[in-house]
């Protein structure tokens, strides 16, 4: 690590931590040692971080969403193709082996046709209206709150697993919590907050605390998506289930190392992440002899790991083995037309934008 750029710079350089801690993004833009940068800021900084960067010569992972809206992403992902620079956006969760071995097992035809696509991505963690977090800021994080923040890695993953498009979708947003008493002070994500303990005040929400929504896919296949960021109990529980014409697959990210395979004429089977068993895609990126858990933060060293061979090339590859900011800019002509639905109330196509 070179360094960090951090809103709290004193802080920053009073931990200890960092080899240096930079002023401004100038300044890191400036570094000719630094060969690459995560952008990790709040989504609407994405946009001029990530071109400043990239005008810098600079290699760039960036945080999902990768910015407000497609027209911003399409001006991202053709500057990063003008510059050559590797371009990467952070879709960690493809990158748990049994998701490989999933996308393999479609890829192969050991399902069928995919048929019906279904699953959730459920968070507790804006339960309560004294829940803050700056993803609540529409100015911050964009017209979209929970689809874009979580629903944005389901549909991303379906997507990876069985290789269609979304073509149109249907989609029903709701704020369960109009108003939320935000502390007047900052307060950081998923921390525990003792209510009472900080002064509030009551500030209007208008993005969706959860989300219902249909879809069609380019193969054929329907889907429907549920997300939500106020389900009691459920921490971080994305899952999805692909229905085939002959078997079907289904994986929970709360219980990573289970792939489930279902049939109709036959015992159902249960799948438990082993190497051995498993194609050389989700082979090369086990780091874990079986019955050692791989879980969250191994997806981040998979995604890691192949940007950076890419990184140490040089140059971004022709057919990249990580999500990129053409994957990026899909996710985000989807949430165009998630919202598009929902002010509607009428199916939406998803208006695409070329680089």
């Amino acid at each position: 690590m070179a360094g960090v750029l951090t809103r709290d710079a004193a802080a920053a350089r009073g931990s200890g931590r960092f080899p240096r801690v930079y002023d401004d993004l100038e300044q890191l833009c400036a570094d000719e040692t630094v060969d690459a940068v995560h952008v990790t800021s709040p989504n609407h900084l994405h946009f001029p971080q990530v071109r400043a960067l990239i005008a810098a010569g600079k290699h760039v992972v960036c945080e999902k969403p990768l910015a407000l809206s497609a027209a911003d992403g399409a001006v991202m992902l053709t500057e990063a193709e003008r510059a050559g620079v590797v371009h990467a956006v952070c879709f960690n969760i493809r990158f748990n082996p049994v998701v490989h071995q999933a996308r393999a097992m479609v890829r192969d035809g050991r399902i069928g046709t995919p048929r019906l696509v279904h699953g959730s991505y459920l968070q507790d963690w804006l339960l309560l209206d004294t829940d803050w977090n700056w993803r609540l800021d529409p100015a911050a994080s964009g017209g979209l709150r929970a689809v874009a923040d979580i629903g944005s890695h389901w549909l991303d993953l379906v997507s990876f697993v069985t290789g269609a498009r979304v073509t149109e979708v249907f989609a029903d947003l709701a704020t369960f919590l109009p108003v939320r008493r935000r502390p007047t002070g900052s307060v950081e994500t998923f921390t525990a907050d003792r209510v009472g303990e900080v002064p509030r005040e009551d500030v209007a929400v208008t993005s969706e605390d959860a989300a219902g929504i249909l879809l069609r896919f380019d193969d054929g296949a329907r889907g429907v998506l549920t997300v939500s960021q106020v389900s009691a109990g459920r921490k971080n529980a994305l899952s999805f289930e692909v229905s085939g014409s002959t078997a079907g697959l289904a994986w929970n990210s709360e219980d990573p190392e289970r792939l489930w395979i279902g049939h109709r004429g036959a015992f159902n089977e249960l799948l438990l992440r082993d190497a051995t068993l498993m194609s050389p895609d989700a082979q090369r990126i086990t780091h874990y002899p079986g019955g050692h858990a791989e879980g969250f933060a191994e997806s981040f060293l998979g995604l890691v790991e192949t940007v950076y061979a890419a990184i140490a090339d040089g140059r971004q590859p022709d057919d990249p083995a990580f999500p990129t900011f053409a994957d990026g800019l899909e996710g985000l002509c989807v949430e165009d037309a998630v919202l598009t639905s929902h002010e509607s109330g009428r199916w939406a196509p998803v208006q695409r934008r070329n680089a």
